[in-house]
């Protein structure tokens, strides 16, 4: 079977792309460049063409930022290899902008691509990329949809919208793989690139708690609960079992999983 996680980090990249929110600041930051005409923009080109010069750069940055963003930031790193994962990701970014202002440039100013103004603009769009998406990670961590305000129904299990309508039944567990979560129900299971932390945001009411770095399990759906040493394992009453690790053993002995 081959594996559907890139199709799903397309389709996610899409929909993203294409949300009213994201076309509305793309729109907004486009006009603000087009209007201020940085970079000397302003006196060399017409109001025409520094819109479209503008709209271009900033909506195929834009696309190119949140590509890589997705395909190198992962969840559930430790703070040093998550640094540098930024790092990384904004170097790629930088890297791939600084080509396209070379070959964008090229028709509009007659300034061949890939000569000494590219190399003057590479270090500038390096920095610049690197704090890009470090703000781009930061306001992604933080503004979950509770912390936002887009929560209005706190006992409403928001996850369950993200799923097909056939596999929308009782959450039994929610799992960590590479970007996405596999999100396990009654009626099926579903991978969704998301963090483990905004899922677990999404639960609502469903009693449950995070059990593992990558686990969240529902209690009212555990069938048996077997000690391996300091941790332990939970069998589900579908699906694989989900490992408790030794830091979370007082969370499930508190839900009365095992004896205290």
């Amino acid at each position: 079977m081959s594996d559907p996680r890139p199709q799903l980090a397309l389709r996610e990249w899409r929909r993203h792309l294409l949300s009213p929110l994201t076309v509305t600041a793309l729109a907004a930051v486009s006009a603000v460049l087009c209007l201020t005409g940085p970079f000397g923009t302003l006196a060399s080109l017409s109001l025409l063409p520094r819109a479209g010069y503008w709209a271009t750069l900033t909506v195929s940055g834009y696309a190119i930022g949140s590509l890589i963003s997705a395909a190198v930031l992962r969840p559930g790193k430790p703070l040093v290899q998550h640094l540098v994962r930024i790092l990384i990701a904004g170097g790629l970014t930088g890297v791939a902008m600084t080509a396209l202002v070379s070959v964008v440039n090229w028709p509009v100013f007659g300034s061949p691509p890939f000569g000494a103004e590219t190399v003057a603009l590479a270090g500038p769009t390096l920095v610049i990329s690197v704090i890009v998406m470090a703000v781009i990670d930061l306001f992604s961590r933080k503004l979950s949809p509770t912390e936002a305000g887009m929560q209005d129904t706190p006992q409403a299990v928001l996850l369950l919208d993200r799923l097909p309508f056939d596999k929308r039944g009782p959450l039994v567990a929610i799992s960590v793989e590479d970007h996405y979560v596999r999100v396990r129900t009654t009626k099926g299971e579903e991978m969704i690139l998301m963090r483990l932390a905004d899922a677990i945001r999404e639960v609502g009411a469903t009693p449950g708690a995070q059990v593992h770095r990558s686990h969240w399990a529902a209690f009212d759906q555990v069938a048996a609960v077997t000690r391996d040493g300091d941790r332990a394992v939970l069998q589900m009453t579908i699906g694989g079992d989900i490992p408790v690790s030794r830091r979370h053993i007082p969370t499930i002995k508190e839900a009365g999983l095992l004896p205290r």
